[in-house]
């Protein structure tokens, strides 16, 4: 673990590490920790991916939120998680469940006793944040105490009005050619592990906090997804912040000083680990668990396994 130098960009000084990782029989990935645990305390544990429509973007691009979710008090766990489309769906949701795992393991030592543990992103990070946290309730392991969503990249259909009227007379969407490239077929956006948007079971999900602006083209998706988990019975908050201009891209760009949109963010942040109380035991699935070394029905990877009919959740939009 490679200590970097105080960020001159962030208001408060917070300390960070650069790591490598290994996780189970994955590569090692890379890591970068912001904040550290308070001497006979704890702090709010997050792992956080960053955004990049799932093809681009890095343990820089992600610093700006990474940092925020650490000036309001968390211990932050950012991952470079592996990029379409050389590692498209599912590649880059099993490293996040991957990390969350290792993070829950090491909570102690990372954030101290008792430490909650979340998870955070932004963009295409937004999507495999809820996408991990289907994955944790699913697979029964590890309890989430909450998940935090900005600008969330979550509908590949990407015919939103907000996204049409952000538009305009563009010729080409950075968002949809992310999708082509991340989805390796047109099943897989039935799948809720790679559209969670659309998953058709939310219940048990961990109480969520969804941010977007007023200019945001993916604000109509972010607030569909706040209004499914609250049908589905699940503590949202959900809010459009007249500060938080140019979103998603202001989430990826460096910035001098306090950006425009860090007070707001940070008081949306310290306010959700406050209330945010004891995790979420993830409950039973609809069904039998999926298999680790197999868990998406109807890939080459299980070609001859069932449909999703047996998948504790089939993927498509319905009752939750």
């Amino acid at each position: 673990m490679s200590p970097r130098s105080a960020s001159a960009t962030s208001p408060l000084v917070i300390e960070e590490k650069n790591a490598c990782i290994a996780v189970g029989k994955r590569a090692p990935m890379d890591v970068r920790m912001y904040g550290k645990k308070l001497p006979g305390g704890n702090k709010p544990l997050v792992v956080h991916f960053h955004g990049g429509a799932f093809v681009k973007g890095d343990l820089d691009s992600g610093s700006t939120v990474a940092r925020m979710l650490a000036d309001a008090g968390a211990v932050v766990v950012s991952l470079a998680y592996p990029l379409a489309p050389k590692n498209p769906f599912p590649d880059g949701v099993e490293a996040g469940y991957d990390v969350l795992e290792w993070a829950y393991k090491n909570r102690v030592k990372l954030a101290g006793q008792g430490a909650r543990v979340f998870l955070a992103g932004e963009e295409a990070g937004g999507n495999i944040a809820a996408a991990v946290a289907v994955m944790s309730r699913d697979r029964g392991h590890p309890p989430l105490a909450g998940q935090i969503l900005l600008s969330p990249m979550l509908d590949p259909c990407v015919g939103t009005p907000s996204l049409r009227n952000a538009m305009a007379d563009a010729t080409s969407c950075k968002w949809s050619e992310g999708w082509q490239q991340y989805l390796r077929c047109p099943m897989d956006a039935e799948h809720p592990y790679a559209v969670p948007g659309g998953s058709r079971r939310l219940a048990n999900i961990a109480p969520t906090l969804v941010l977007s602006g007023p200019d945001d083209p993916l604000r109509d998706e972010a607030k569909a997804y706040a209004e499914r988990l609250r049908g589905a019975g699940i503590d949202v908050t959900y809010n459009v912040l007249s500060t938080a201009q140019n979103w998603p891209e202001a989430l990826t760009e460096p910035v001098v000083g306090e950006c425009a949109c860090g007070v707001a963010v940070k008081q949306q942040f310290r306010e959700f680990f406050a209330v945010t109380g004891q995790p979420v035991e993830p409950a039973e699935p609809d069904g039998p668990a999926p298999a680790r070394a197999a868990p998406f029905p109807g890939t080459a990877r299980d070609k001859g396994k069932a449909g999703s009919r047996d998948r504790p959740d089939d993927g498509r939009p319905g009752s939750s």
